[in-house]
Formats: C-alpha cells, structure tokens, sequence
C-alpha cells in the first residue's frame, strides 16, 4: 500500500505541475494552432486513415510478388490382419511434404494499376490532412481574435467606469452645493449604473470565448487560461487592393483541397483501368517440390524422403468468356465515378475561388469600415473632451453630456469590431497567399 501511495503521490504531483505550467503561460498563437493540431481528433483520425494508406500501398505491391506455401502431412492407418486364425488392429505410417510457389505473370495490368491507385491514396490523405489542420488554424485564429476584441472592450470599460465614477464625485459635490439638480446627479448615477452592466457583460463575453478557444485547442478549461497580446503595427489600414485572379492562381498551387481533388481524380480514372483488366485473361506460373515416407517401405527415412522428391512447375491461363455482365456494369461504373471526380474538381476550385472573392471584398470592406470608424471615433472623443470639460464648468447638464458619453462608448466600441475584423480579414488574404498564420 505504501508503494502504491507513492506511486499515485509522484504521477499526482507531476500531473498537477505539467497544468500549473500551462496555466502559468501566456499562449501565442503559434501556441494555441500547434496544442490543437497535435490534440484535435479530426486531426489524430485523419493521421489515422494515412497510416492505413501506407499499409494498403505495402499490401497492394506484395501481391506482384510470388507465393510460399508448405504443408506437412502425417496419416495413421488401421486395418485388420487375420493371419494365423486370428484377427488384430495393424496401423501404418505416412508422411507428406511439399513446397509450392505461384506468381500471377498477366491480369491486364491490374496489380500495376492498383499499386498506382495505392500510392496516390497516401498523397491524397497527406492532402486532405493539411487541409483539415488549415480548417482547425483558421478557427483557432478566428476564436483568439475574438478574445483579444473581448479584453479590449473589458479596458475600454473599465477605463469607462473609472471616468464615470469620478463625475459622479464632482456631480455629488455640485449637488450638495445645489449648483445642479438631483435629477442631474440621478442620470451620472445611472449612466455609472449602466456602465457597470456593460462590463458585466464584456467580462461574460471574454469568458465565453476563452472557453470557445480552450474547447477547440481540446484544452481541459481552466480559469487561468492566458493569452498573449500581440505587438499590432500602426497605422493597420494597409490600404490593399487586392487582384482576385492572382490570388487565386496562387492559391490553386499551394492549397491541399485543389491538389487533393486532382489526385482523387487520378485515382478514379484507375479504377476503370482496374474494372477493364477484367475483359482480358489471366496467366499465372506455379511451382513446386513434394515428397513422402511410408513406414511399410523397408528403405529408410531420408532415403524414402531422397528417392521421392516430385518437383512439378505448370502454368494456367483464366479467359473470361461471360462473366453475368459484371466486368460491364464495374467499367460503367467506374466511367461515372470518374465523372463525379471531375465534377468534385470543379466544384471544389469554384468553392476556392468563391472564398477568395469573398475574402477580397472583406478587405476592401474592413478597410472603409475602420476608416469610417476611426473617423468618426476621433470625432467622438474631440466631443466627448468638450463635453466634459463644459460639465465640469457646468455648462452643460448631465443629459447631454452623457449623450456625448454615449456616443463616445458606441464609436469606441464600434473601433475595436472594425479593427479586429480588419486583422482577421487581413491574414485570410495572407492564408490564400500561402502565407503562414501568425501575429
């Protein structure tokens, strides 16, 4: 029981020191994309399927080469003797061996093509992984923007909360010396009031998508989960026109989804080779050794086994003569298969050029956006600096200073969604390019 204690005392402590570690770190990006990859089960059944690739591959050039068979055989014998007036049970002993080897010579080239067809499954399973692992660093990214969004709007109201608090401070002074009215100092306490349910609701937000991110890198969800904030280049706006046919024409190069729908294409353009070599006969080479030893011989064991050695070589040839229309119907078959290959094809470089169409136009979008944004965020703080100052100097009363306030809130807030979608938008561009993800 001690030892096992222990045991359990040691994997407990190195347990609960590997989630300390991580729960101590400040995850990149980098982080987050490669922790998923490794964990992700799409990924892992994925790797999986590849592996079971690469033995079919093996199996399908095993079958070009010859086949070893030997067999050992021994047989007891009973019969009844009746000499001397008497009958009894005589047994007798033998024993068999052989050695036989075969080799299919022709089938139409079947083997040949299915060893092809083998070889090109392994490269279409390494294509659709990495297009699988691109899908899951692509959400990845999606879900740590959003989280770096959510902080920021968490600052944003604090930072709120902290400026609201001291005018209700000046607000409450004013009051008690009657220069404004409780319904003045009552709208400052309500504003504060609301302020504090924003946050509330921005710190439900960034615990929401820390979970959406912790659940998609399989990462057991922990309080303490950190990311790290990246160093964003200013001015963002890069100002970007981007040319939908040259990304396009790039990305058919270097995306996975393209070069796995050629090979698929391939692949079914061998199954009708493969249904075809069923229309042509089948010539096979067999070869053999065989020998036996028989205890009613009066010659002894190695000499019987030496005297009776057979070796025996022969060929068979199987010609198809009518095969119940089966041959027809797998080469038909297989002609509509390929069809569907090539449509897939089809499809899937229009769905890629759809995507980059898309994804061009949200830059050019994000872009105006955040500009409009920024314009009008800078215009709402300039108005916003006026207004407090005027009800500071009681200028103004709390109701339009809180519109300014308002106003200010919204365009902030409508700054930081246009910003991070104009990032996101950004690297989808750069993910077309072949660029790889990062911050």
């Amino acid at each position: 029981m001690k030892r096992f204690f222990l045991i359990f005392l040691v994997i407990h402590v190195v347990f609960q020191a590997e989630v300390g570690a991580q729960n101590a770190k400040e995850w990149t990006l980098g982080d987050c994309i490669s922790y998923a990859l490794e964990r992700n089960i799409q990924v892992l059944k994925s790797g999986l399927s590849n592996e079971r690739n690469e033995v079919n591959a093996l199996q399908a050039k095993a079958q070009k080469l010859m086949s070893v068979n030997a067999s050992i055989g021994n047989n007891f014998n009973w019969s009844k003797s009746t000499s001397s007036g008497s009958s009894a049970l005589s047994s007798t002993l033998g024993s068999s061996y052989s050695l036989n080897s075969g080799i299919t010579v022709f089938n139409g080239l079947r083997l040949n093509n299915q060893v092809k067809q083998a070889e090109l499954g392994i490269e279409s399973g390494i294509y659709s992984l990495e297009t699988i692992k691109e899908s899951v660093s692509l959400s990845i990214l999606n879900a740590y923007l959003q989280i770096l969004y959510a902080e920021e709007q968490v600052k944003n109201s604090l930072n709120q909360i902290k400026a609201t608090e001291e005018e209700l401070a000046l607000a409450e002074e004013r009051l008690l010396l009657k220069v404004i009215s409780q319904a003045d100092y009552a709208q400052v306490k309500s504003q504060l009031a609301s302020e504090k349910l924003t946050l509330a609701n921005a710190e439900s937000q960034l615990a929401i998508t820390k979970v959406n991110l912790m659940q998609l890198m399989e990462l057991p969800v922990t309080d303490s989960f950190k990311i790290a904030v990246p160093v964003i280049t200013e001015p963002l706006n890069s100002n970007l026109i981007p040319d939908v046919k040259s990304v396009y024409e790039t990305a058919l190069s270097v995306k996975p989804q393209i070069k796995n729908a050629e090979v698929n294409k391939q692949i079914s353009a061998l199954d009708e080779k493969i249904a075809r070599a069923g229309y042509y006969p089948v010539l096979s080479v067999s070869a053999g050794v065989s020998s036996s030893y028989s205890d009613v011989l009066t010659d002894s064991y190695f000499s019987q086994l030496n005297d009776g050695i057979r070796p025996s070589a022969g060929f068979s040839i199987s010609i198809p003569i009518y095969q119940k229309n089966q041959v027809k119907s797998s080469v038909d078959l297989a002609k509509i298969s390929y069809r569907d290959a090539e449509l897939t094809e089809i499809n899937t470089r229009n769905e890629l050029r759809k995507s980059i169409e898309q994804a061009c136009q949200d830059v050019i979008s994000s872009q105006a956006e955040y500009e409009a944004s920024l314009e009008s965020y800078n215009a709402a703080a300039e108005s916003g600096i006026l207004s407090e100052e005027k009800f500071r100097q009681g200028l103004i009363n709390s109701v339009d200073y809180l519109v300014s306030k308002t106003n200010l809130i919204a365009a902030e807030s409508k700054l930081l969604q246009s910003k991070y979608k104009l990032i996101f938008s950004y690297k989808v561009l750069d993910f077309y390019n072949g660029v790889p993800l990062s911050l």
